[in-house]
């Protein structure tokens, strides 16, 4: 896609500091990072979401994050890391090029990730489960 800033980086029509690359994937430096290291993995073929990909290459997503999530535990020996996959604006998806952040962490550092909404009751978490389970079932049919 012409006007994708990740597909430019992946066709290297923008620049990038490239960490990893294989045929279906590239793992590049954010230049927004969270905390040194920040590195943000890409599918090579464009989908604006996880949900657009096909299985085979999210499973190729997400070994290279774990490559880089080992580099990065090797390199910078984090206190923890975070590997964050976002689907549209309202998850905080500014590129929608689907893609996966590998942050490290450390425990005094100020990334904030606090995904606390709430505490509903039995009932909804049980409506909650049966109504994905149902969805998940029609999706494999």
């Amino acid at each position: 896609m012409s006007d994708c800033a990740f597909c430019s980086i992946v066709a290297e029509r923008a620049p990038a500091y490239r960490v990893y690359e294989d045929g279906r994937t590239l793992a590049f430096l954010d230049v927004n990072p969270a905390a040194r290291g920040h590195t943000l993995v890409v599918p090579k073929e464009h989908a604006e979401s996880i949900t657009e990909m096909q299985a085979p290459l999210v499973g190729d997503v997400f070994r290279t994050a774990q490559r880089v999530a080992a580099a990065l535990e090797s390199a910078f020996e984090p206190d923890g890391i975070n590997v964050v996959q976002s689907n549209g604006r309202a998850a905080g998806q500014e590129v929608l090029h689907a893609h996966v952040h590998v942050i490290p962490r450390s425990e005094d550092d100020s990334v904030d990730l606090d995904w606390t909404a709430g505490d509903p009751d039995d009932a909804v978490l049980t409506d909650t489960a049966a109504t994905l389970r149902e969805e998940s079932d029609a999706l494999s049919r």
